[in-house]
């Protein structure tokens, strides 16, 4: 009787993990601009949306980081009103590619299953026909324009009508087509998802080994827990689909506890050559796939970082909007961005090192030019000895 050995599990030193955790969402090597903010989107597979604006909105940090100074119009336009992306929930409210549509009838099965999100209806059937009538008459509307998104109460306090167009954004009758003034306008899926799509149904099963995959290609090398997050899928959902997914088990030196060997899996195509290349120096949104998921960015990269946004002033550490610093393969140090006028405005800087700073000071300067201003003012530096150094970088004096 003849037995089959399985090949030896490849193994990775924390430092190999590293930089295929870079190259995988296009922060290492030279930038490919031939598929724009469109090609980011497609290799990510989701780009978060969050309320928040300092140097610009979260899904706009999220190309620049990897293109450069790409227009903020052409980011927009790239992303709304083309027909290639709508909005659903995935690692959170994300702009996702039209063609994940199909992959994501899991989830829409699941809230029908569960029959309702947050809020309840007091009139399912009226307030969900009503809206629908209202939509295929009108086109595409947001909540106000549909007749109003609150009762009259904090933000939370939905109308009959928001609860209802949500709802049906939920389980796939409504798509969420573009944001216009920070609100959601939503279409009918027949009107906005191509046939073919729309008609595609996978089941679960298939749904998740897709993601899976798409999540793996996105992050490179990542334990189950990474890849569930991503999506936020369930820990019970990766595991049963995780085997028949494509990716490849490893194991990756330093991310076990005291610095043992973990469990892994990688995307096998990241395998097939040595992450090598330029790297890219840049400020990170918080929301960016690179370091959303705290674990992980303090298993890879050594950063704990939170945002703090919500922290009471007088106890936040790094500042409101605390953006990353990436050069040279690794975090290394911290600005939170602000803008007046024309002046970029760093609030409050850190540094690892000294050396890094070179890249802090080219860093702003490009983020101050793609934000159209002709300063940078930084006021708290975590080591003003710097200070006289890096204003001579800043000013070119």
């Amino acid at each position: 009787m003849s037995t089959h050995t399985p090949p030896p599990t490849l193994v990775l030193t924390a430092d190999e993990a590293r930089r295929l955790a870079r190259r995988a969402p296009g922060l290492l090597g030279a930038p490919d601009r031939r598929g724009g903010v469109r090609g980011v989107l497609r290799h990510l597979g989701a780009v978060q949306l969050d309320t928040i604006s300092v140097l610009a909105r979260s899904h706009e940090l999220v190309p620049y980081a990897r293109l450069g100074a790409v227009g903020r119009a052409a980011v927009e336009s790239s992303y709304w009103g083309s027909g290639s992306s709508f909005e659903y929930w995935s690692h959170a409210a994300c702009i996702l590619p039209i063609e994940e549509w199909p992959l994501f009838a899991f989830r829409r099965r699941a809230f029908v299953a569960r029959g309702h999100r947050w809020h309840r209806m007091q009139d399912a059937e009226q307030s969900c026909a009503e809206v629908l009538a209202r939509l295929r008459a009108d086109g595409p509307l947001t909540a106000t324009e549909l007749g109003g998104a609150k009762r009259g109460g904090e933000w939370w306090d939905w109308s009959e009508t928001k609860i209802a167009v949500e709802w049906l954004l939920d389980t796939g009758q409504v798509v969420c087509t573009e944001r216009r003034s920070w609100k959601r306008v939503y279409d009918l899926a027949e009107r906005a998802v191509p046939t073919a799509l729309l008609d595609t149904e996978p089941d679960d099963d298939a749904c998740l080994r897709q993601l899976l995959r798409q999540s793996g290609a996105a992050l490179g090398v990542a334990t189950a827990k990474d890849l569930s997050d991503y999506h936020r899928l369930k820990s019970q959902q990766v595991t049963a689909a995780l085997p028949e997914s494509g990716l490849v088990p490893v194991q990756v030196l330093g991310w076990g506890r005291d610095n043992s060997p973990a469990p892994a899996w990688a995307d096998p195509a990241a395998l097939e050559t040595d992450p090598r290349g330029r790297h890219r120096t840049t400020l990170l949104s918080p929301f960016d796939s690179l370091v959303w998921d705290r674990a992980r960015t303090e298993r890879i990269f050594g950063l704990t970082h939170r945002l703090e946004a919500y922290t009471p002033k007088e106890k936040r550490l790094h500042g409101y909007f605390a953006m990353p610093l990436l050069s040279g393969g690794r975090l290394v140090g911290r600005v939170d961005p602000a803008r007046e006028g024309r002046t970029l405005v760093a609030r409050q800087v850190s540094l690892d090192s000294p050396k890094h700073l070179d890249a802090l000071a080219g860093a702003l300067t490009e983020a101050a030019s793609w934000v159209g201003c002709d300063s940078v003012r930084v006021e708290r530096l975590h080591d003003e000895a710097l200070r006289p150094a890096l204003d001579r970088l800043l000013t070119g004096n």
